[in-house]
């Protein structure tokens, strides 16, 4: 009745062993297990603050700490203005702005009522409504240690102010961020796909003895998916102003010609893809191996602040991390040229360097 089982099985078994695509089968729920139980930390952590004090007392400077202290804030620096302070939060370097004014010591010592202004990004609704919540329980918890229970009698008051998503609506937080991902995830896949079908038909081979230059082909192939990529952008972004009622408050035109910039890593890394993929099943399982670390650590859904420092570390190798920081810059605070350019710059770096492997790796694989 199993007459024959046994050389099946052991064919079965050197065919796993001998098959790549295997590999990956078994990576992806290890990867999985790793990120959502060790990597991926839901508590806001470590925010990063700045702060304006303008008393420089030490009443200012414990207060300070206290926020320090509760981990939700951690201080990256002092400014020194009211506008340098908006301008910290606007171009991602702050997400929080802590004001202390300059008679904060004098009204505490004569038993009247301290104000502290907090302005938080709300651009980003899960981490700004727990800062909004811890920064208030500050004020709360050293009003009652200096005395009086009434809520107009606390000796503190921390009156803490939502920047450019005052109702911490979630869909201005998720959608911008959906440009980016689905924007890598268009190119990506499409480009790997693309490729590896040809080679997989034997038509690649074909193309090679054309007289057709090997740079003429990989380009004849990449323009195709660049406007694929271009029209979706446009199109979500149609849908997220006029169906979700998601404004752009900064430049429309640097937001697509910066979205053309990240579509150069995107189509590079669908190219490098193809290099190592013998067939369309392996294309897609690697094409999701990149897109898995780019969904959960460019800070698309979980903040990249509360994240251990190594995964922290590794998120800064991801062009979507650049890319969604660019996009929500852009589109939430209306953020300039001026403050997102070190992103831009890391982002044709990017494109560079999977360009350059990309036909090193082509050429290698073609030979």
């Amino acid at each position: 009745m199993f007459r024959g089982l046994w050389a099946i099985l052991t064919k079965e078994v050197i065919h796993i062993r001998r098959d790549p695509a295997t590999r990956f089968v078994l990576a992806i729920p290890l990867v999985e297990l790793l990120l959502f139980g060790y990597a991926i930390d839901t508590d806001v952590k470590n925010v990063p603050t700045v702060v304006f004090d303008l008393n420089r007392d030490a009443e200012s400077r414990e207060l300070i700490k206290e926020f320090e202290n509760t981990r939700y804030f951690r201080i990256v620096g002092e400014i020194h203005s009211d506008e340098e302070l908006r301008n910290a939060i606007v171009s991602g370097r702050a997400k929080v702005g802590i004001k202390i004014p300059p008679d904060y010591s004098t009204n505490l010592v004569n038993g009247r009522q301290a104000r502290v202004q907090v302005l938080i990004d709300g651009s980003e609704s899960t981490t700004a409504l727990q800062v909004l919540n811890s920064s208030q329980q500050i004020g709360f918890l050293k009003s009652l240690r200096r005395a009086g229970l009434a809520i107009d009698q606390f000796s503190i008051d921390v009156r803490p102010r939502l920047l450019f998503n005052p109702n911490l609506e979630s869909v201005n937080f998720f959608v911008p961020g959906l440009i980016g991902i689905i924007l890598q995830l268009v190119t990506v896949f499409l480009t790997a796909f693309a490729i590896v079908r040809e080679r997989e038909r034997g038509t690649l081979e074909q193309l090679l003895v054309t007289p057709v230059s090997k740079g003429g082909l990989i380009l004849g192939k990449l323009l195709p998916y660049t406007v694929i990529g271009f029209g979706q952008t446009g199109l979500v972004l149609l849908v997220m102003v006029f169906l979700f009622g998601v404004p752009v408050n900064g430049s429309v035109a640097l937001l697509l010609f910066l979205s053309g910039v990240f579509l150069v890593p995107a189509l590079g890394i669908g190219i490098v893809i193809s290099t190592f993929a013998k067939n369309q099943g392996e294309a897609m399982q690697m094409s999701l191996m990149s897109m898995l670390p780019s969904f959960l650590l460019s800070g698309f859904v979980f903040p990249r602040e509360s994240m251990p420092a190594i995964i922290f570390f590794i998120s800064l190798f991801i062009p979507a991390t650049y890319y969604l920081e660019i996009l929500r810059g852009i589109i939430l605070r209306g953020a300039g040229i001026a403050a997102l350019w070190d992103e831009a710059v890391v982002l044709v770096g990017f494109g560079i360097f999977f360009m350059v492997l990309s036909a090193l790796r082509f050429k290698k694989h073609l030979g």
